[in-house]
């Protein structure tokens, strides 16, 4: 366990009428990887400007190191005044320098040249991300970093972080990102801080422990009052469990979706209606779509049916929003031709959120002022129907300006998915939702009835929810794998570890002998690393099981201390078995070849 270089103690802060946090101890230690959790509302992003010195508290003691650097990438980054990025990323007095600014900015593919007012929510995120990180921070707070990049520049920061020297401390959506780069985590919850020493793959069983833990605490309440503090916390585990059976049936979809894909990665195709209340709602043969001297989409074939979960995946400019836009009927094909369903009725919810004025109220925006919502046609209370989008029932008569980001969000997804439709189009849906938000999301999803199209950079969104992924790379192909973004991750990467174990046994000019089997140790290793690597698993969920009990530390610090070490050397362990194991696959596949 690190000293700390930053830390909290009795942290209090009045947000209108009320305290937003009272009594919180928090600290940072100088390699901590930790992840922020906490619904949206609990008051992260205040936390990280705190942490930052950027506001003050009303009560507590911020310490920190002399001469620690710490650095904020603000989820929202403030551009007004400035004629170019390049111009933000080198302003203030702590302006880092600019060639270090440039050398990040051209790894991530940014032109700092871009007119501020014209830049995109991805040029501005990769703006600010070079600025902090040519800042060479200690302590780095990260708000939502993943947000409006595409999958390259996740995986470049998720390199440049796991490299990273100093501290850091993460608020995500993005379960993929924070899974990989977390090690321990801190969880906002009704005005309290709980940290566990465990990374965010933990964090589930660490939560459902807490909950049981204050369920039988509970038992000694009144029902009503338990009624009243606990639903949403038992309507998080039911949810939880109830998805483990919509997993299951995803999987079944995903089974026969791959049943119908031919061997040429293009879904087979039938004589059917186009009505429907058949299956096929849209299709497409033989589409190509350029602009200029550029080819976006070339020869692409596909039969969307009724039921259908697509996910489009790819690198910014490879074409997303122009497959999107095509499969819709917004723009018509260069070549071929895409045929909707006549009776097709769809929904977009996208980044936008102009429907949600700042001086509406929430029953203005859901039920036009009243005290029912027709939802698909059935009609609800008000105050029922957010309680399903998890939201407070007293929050009826709340201004939308008064909404944090990720509940304006989910009041937007509220309102729209009230509408009846048959098909569902979601832009980068999962952006400023938190992760109780993307549960309910995924959820809702699952039991819809029509077809969904999804657009979105968040890997594992996509594996909990799609049927069928369409992946671009910018050539114009697409390819047209059954599953999610995992399962289009490895037929994309499979063709370049096939060439590269070719490229390991090229025959050299000298005549070398020709090895045809692995050496004994070689081989013994091969067999062996895999039942080492899932033993190896269980040891560290089984330490970090331990671990994710709140009291461990105050009661017994030194076995706190001797778990942590372990569980760090059972990981290096891990990945260096690992990448063993995979060195010898390798092997195994040159030679039999």
């Amino acid at each position: 366990m690190s000293a700390p270089v930053l830390s909290y103690e009795g942290l209090g802060l009045v947000q209108g009428s009320g305290w937003l946090f009272r009594g919180l101890d928090i600290y940072i230690g100088e390699r901590d990887r930790l992840a922020l959790i906490g619904r949206n509302g609990a008051g992260k992003t205040t936390l990280f400007k705190l942490l930052a010195n950027r506001i003050d508290c009303d009560e507590g003691r911020r310490t920190v190191v002399p001469g620690t650097n710490v650095v904020l990438l603000e989820q929202e980054p403030d551009l007004k005044g400035f004629a170019t990025l390049r111009d933000y990323t080198i302003s203030g007095e702590d302006a880092p320098p600019l060639h270090e600014v440039e050398a990040i900015a051209d790894q991530l593919g940014i032109d700092l040249s871009r007119e501020a007012t014209t830049a995109s929510g991805g040029e501005r995120r990769r703006a600010a991300i070079a600025r902090a990180l040519a800042m060479n921070p200690d302590v780095l707070l990260l708000d939502e970093p993943t947000n409006h990049l595409d999958l390259a520049a996740i995986d470049w920061l998720e390199d440049w972080l796991n490299r990273f020297t100093g501290a850091f401390i993460v608020i995500s959506h993005d379960r993929t990102f924070l899974t990989r780069l977390t090690r321990q985590t801190v969880w906002i919850d009704r005005g309290i801080a709980r940290r566990a020493e465990v990374g965010f793959g933990g964090f589930e069983a660490w939560q459902e422990k807490v909950f049981a833990d204050e369920a039988r605490a509970a038992e000694k309440l009144d029902a009503k009052l338990k009624l009243e503090l606990h639903w949403l916390q038992r309507g998080v585990t039911a949810r939880r469990k109830r998805n483990q059976g919509r997993l299951e049936k995803l999987n079944q979809m995903r089974a026969a979706r791959a049943a119908m894909i031919g061997p040429t990665g293009a879904a087979k195709m039938s004589v059917e209606s186009d009505d429907v209340r058949s299956k096929s709602v849209i299709t497409a043969e033989g589409v190509s779509k350029s602009f200029g001297d550029r080819t976006l989409i070339r020869n692409f074939t596909l039969r969307i049916q009724r039921g259908d979960r697509i996910g489009i995946v790819g690198a910014n400019g490879t074409g997303k929003t122009t497959l999107l836009k095509l499969l819709t009927g917004e723009i018509a094909p260069d070549e071929g031709s895409i045929t909707l369903a006549k009776t097709l009725n769809g929904i977009v919810i996208d980044q936008q959120r102009a429907l949600l004025s700042g001086d509406k109220r929430v029953r203005d925006v859901l039920a036009d002022g009243g005290d029912w919502v027709t939802v698909r046609g059935e009609k609800k209370h008000i105050k029922g129907y957010l309680k399903e989008f998890l939201f407070d029932p007293e929050l009826s008569d709340a201004r939308v300006a008064t909404l944090s980001g990720g509940e304006q969000a989910r009041l937007l997804l509220a309102r729209e998915f009230a509408r009846q439709s048959n098909l569902l189009v979601l832009d980068e849906p999962t952006n400023d939702l938190d992760l109780e938000t993307l549960d309910l999301l995924q959820e809702v999803i699952a039991d819809y009835d029509g077809t969904v199209l999804i657009v979105s950079h968040d890997r594992d969104f996509l594996d909990r929810t799609v049927t069928l992924t369409l992946g671009l790379d910018g050539s114009g192909k697409v390819d047209i794998v059954a599953g999610g973004y995992a399962d289009w991750e490895r037929k994309r990467t499979a063709p370049k570890t096939a060439a590269k174990a070719k490229t390991a046994v090229a025959p050299t000019p000298e005549k070398p002998k020709v090895q045809t089997k692995l050496s004994y140790k070689d081989q013994r290793d091969y067999d062996l690393l895999p039942a080492r690597v899932e033993e190896l698993g269980a040891e560290i969920e089984q330490a970090e099981t331990i671990l994710s009990d709140p009291e461990l530390y105050s009661k017994n610090p030194a076995r706190f201390a001797a778990l942590t070490a372990k569980i760090e050397k059972l990981r290096d362990e891990r990945d260096a078995a690992e990448e063993r194991w995979l060195e010898l696959a390798e092997m195994v596949e040159s030679l039999g070849s």
